[in-house]
């Protein structure tokens, strides 16, 4: 997340951004994004064997979720204490107003950028501010009793005051924030609404570059129904418009923008109010949705606050991120000040998507369509004269993936395209929707190598080398083959020959990427393990792991492999031997590895540093995270730690239960996506594996390694036993067409229900309780 000279490209925009893709879309039931074919009717009727799910009922998930809320019996003074809502576009904290009684409701909107290219993604295409209101009491605030409601994704609770009491309630659905404010007593309700300069948050830390000029100033109307309109034109063109009105306890508020069309944002605006027409209204299409959305999945787990931890990024990133809205930036959709406006493509984009597959919700993908969208940008990203066989994409954009990248040779970081790449490539693998596959990852991938394949070149010992690069955060460049980019390269390669089979494609490209594979130089290692790159050991602390690349997430060198598993330990080890520039995805990522080990408790230890109040940088109290700035993949990638705990599936294999800490004797899975696009449920109880259940949504083959021990039932859902074979290392392959269902047990058959663990360590609420 660091700042990098850069060079605009010559691009070719998207051009338009008038219509908000999230209003109406936004509004509907959660989707099938990225999913498998239409599944056959299913297995039979009446069968031999079902799984009592206990949370099929509204009162038993609000009951569940209501013990993972967030609680505030104080006045939050900062964004990383506060509530924070959201719909994948409009996003709002909820926090005192800095020097004054009052309440701030932040108001951004993740379309909101400007539209200069030619001054950066710091500058010229940041996000971009919009403005707060402000809740004005009476009185001076005595107390707040809040609860952060995940179920109804709702903020209720009340104000008190010298002068009475104030009742809140709060969400945000269809681009439209609307409050609910009741006075009682002495106490009114006033609002006012505070528009901000549009300008780089980045000014926290730089001056703006040479020519760059200010925004102009915003207007201010009112419509004849009354709405109130602040109105933002920008230098670069383009429109943000925000409406609201306020008419007895409630108010209102959207917020549009178009590119490039100077008006169009405040028809878009009003046509937001006039959709949601009241409070009321409003809600019951926002909880529809959040009710559907919850029961694609669940998990429980006995640790009280690690579990609400868990739920809480579920609703967070459902709050920052639809497939048909922005990819996320650095902040999502709440922007505060920041040296990071853009988003950022060398860590921060992966992990922030990586939980939304074992959660089952690919309509939160926003990553796989900003780069289908994309391609033409992603091609005028490199220099001119390889556009025409090769794309990529510099540290940093805007939305629209407009940054370009450096040459290998120059210390250049060339490998983020293709890192996000793998991103879709999982997508694709929890789906196995072969339209992800032919839309976006074989051609864009292509291109990704591609680039590589022209700075190829054979040494004296016959392999093939990479000239400079930069791993990500390194401060020093290798003077050639840098371990970051030889892992992508090689997932890469292998990456396009498997999709050029699976689409039925006849590559000429394919030899190539055969040989690249065969004479690629090896990894550069040494007593400490990998390498920065050649010549270039790992000397001082770093906290990233790109140079670790091929061990997680790309699985490249794995523990399955027992040649590799002191390679593996040691240079992990290494890794966090050198303290001082660890941050909380470090042991994040620390603890994925030890997961992918089997070792439960290691990776539990680490997971646990990034929630240590004495680590300079944990995990806040709103389970956000802060480093300079607002950064929010670190804890969404501490999900995907606890879902590598959980249930892994690369390299063919769903291993379940594979790395659950000693101290979580129960735990209960249902309907964990997997890849091979199936659904997992299974239980654990007293520290052992009760029952797995697998279903398959695309009759992918299937591999479980289940940890059961003795004789083993396998049943298909028509009571009749599945083919299977014994592979070995505790895992079989079973038989499970498309649409079907496989009961494993071993010993008597369990009772089959689906039901939340007791705690057995409990934990204070999130927020301030």
């Amino acid at each position: 997340m660091t700042s990098q000279p850069e060079k605009p490209s010559p691009v070719p925009r998207r051009a338009v951004l008038g219509t908000a893709l999230g209003g109406a879309a936004a509004a509907a039931l959660p989707g099938t994004a990225h999913a498998a074919p239409a599944e056959p009717a299913g297995p039979p009727a009446a069968r031999p064997w079902k799984l009592r799910d206990t949370m099929t009922t509204d009162s038993a998930w609000d009951g569940f979720l209501h013990g993972q809320d967030l609680l505030w019996s104080r006045l939050p003074t900062l964004w990383y204490e506060a509530p924070f809502l959201g719909d994948g576009l409009l996003g709002s904290m909820i926090y005192q107003e800095p020097g004054a009684g009052q309440i701030r409701f932040t108001v951004q909107h993740g379309r909101v950028q400007d539209h200069r290219p030619e001054f950066g993604s710091g500058w010229g295409t940041a996000r971009l501010p919009v403005g707060h209101l402000t809740l004005e009491p009476a009185g001076t605030i005595t107390a707040v009793d809040w609860r952060l409601s995940l179920w109804n994704a709702e903020l209720t609770g009340t104000v008190t005051t010298t002068a009475g009491t104030l009742t809140l309630a709060a969400l945000i659905h269809d681009e439209v924030l609307a409050v609910r404010a009741t006075a009682h007593g002495g106490e009114r309700v006033t609002w006012t609404f505070h528009p901000e300069e549009a300008v780089s948050p980045r000014r926290i830390q730089e001056s703006p570059p040479a020519g760059y000029t200010a925004n102009p100033p915003w207007t201010t109307r009112t419509t004849s129904d009354g709405t109130e309109q602040v109105l933002q034109p920008l230098t670069g063109g383009g429109q943000t418009a925000t409406s609201y009105r306020h008419s007895g306890d409630e108010l209102l508020l959207s917020v549009g923008h178009s590119f490039p069309s100077d008006t169009a944002a405040e028809a878009d605006s009003r046509r937001h109010l006039r959709r949601a027409k009241s409070y009321g209204a409003l809600r019951g299409r926002h909880t529809r949705w959040w009710h559907a959305f919850y029961r694609k999945s669940f998990v429980s787990f006995p640790d009280q606050r690690l579990q609400s931890f868990h739920w809480i990024q579920l609703y967070k990133v459902a709050c920052a991120s639809r497939a048909d809205g922005p990819v996320m930036a650095t902040s999502g959709p709440w922007l505060e000040p920041t040296p990071w406006p853009a988003v950022w493509w060398n860590l921060n984009v992966q992990l922030e998507y990586w939980l939304i597959h074992a959660f089952n919700h690919p309509e939160l993908d926003a990553l796989a369509t900003t780069l289908r969208q994309n391609q033409e940008q992603l091609t005028a990203n490199v220099p001119a004269a390889y556009r025409a066989d090769s794309s990529g994409i510099g540290r940093s954009s805007d939305m629209f993936a407009n940054r370009g990248v450096g040459e290998p040779g120059t210390g250049a970081e060339t490998g983020d395209l293709t890192w996000a790449l793998h991103n879709v490539w999982l997508s694709y693998r929890h789906s196995m929707d072969k339209s992800l596959l032919r839309d976006t990852i074989h051609p864009v991938l292509r291109r990704a190598v591609n680039y590589y394949l022209h700075f190829l070149t054979p040494g004296s010992d016959g392999r093939l080398h990479l000239p400079s690069t930069l791993s990500p955060e390194y401060p020093v460049v290798p003077p050639q083959d840098t371990n970051y980019d030889l892992a992508l390269i090689r997932w890469g390669c292998q990456t396009l020959l498997e999709s050029a089979e699976l689409l039925g494609v006849d590559d000429e490209l394919a030899p190539r990427w055969r040989e690249v594979l065969a004479r690629l130089t090896p990894y550069p290692v040494d007593e400490n393990g990998f390498m920065i790159g050649a010549d270039t050991p790992y000397a001082q602390s770093h906290r990233h792991y790109s140079h670790l690349l091929m061990v997680y997430p790309l699985y490249l060198v794995n523990w399955d492999q027992p040649e590799n598993r002191d390679l593996i330990t040691k240079s992990v080890v290494r890794w966090h031997a050198l303290t001082g520039a660890h941050r909380g995805y470090s042991y994040t990522g620390a603890a994925s590895i030890h997961a992918m080990t089997g070792d439960g408790d290691t990776a539990l230890g680490y997971l646990r540093k990034f929630f240590d109040p004495t680590t300079r940088y944990p995990c806040r109290a709103n389970t956000h995270y802060t480093e300079a700035g607002p950064v929010i993949e670190t804890p969404l990638s501490a999900s995907q730690s606890l879902h590598d705990m959980f249930c892994q599936s690369w390299g063919g294999i769903i291993r379940v239960f594979p790395a659950v800490p000693a101290a979580w004797a129960d735990l209960t899975l249902h309907n964990f996506r997997t890849q091979g696009a199936f659904l997992v449920s299974a239980v654990r109880k007293a520290g052992k594996t009760r029952f797995i259940r697998v279903r398959s949504l695309a009759g992918e083959p299937l591999r479980l390694r289940h940890g059961l021990t003795g004789p083993l039932t396998v049943l298909l859902d028509d009571g009749t036993p599945a083919r299977t074979h014994d592979l070995g290392d505790g895992t079989l392959a079973v038989d499970l067409p498309r649409g079907r269902e496989v009961l494993v047990h071993s010993g008597a058959r369990p009772d089959l229900v689906i039901a939340p663990v007791a705690v057995s360590e409990p934990g204070a609420a999130w927020g301030l309780p």
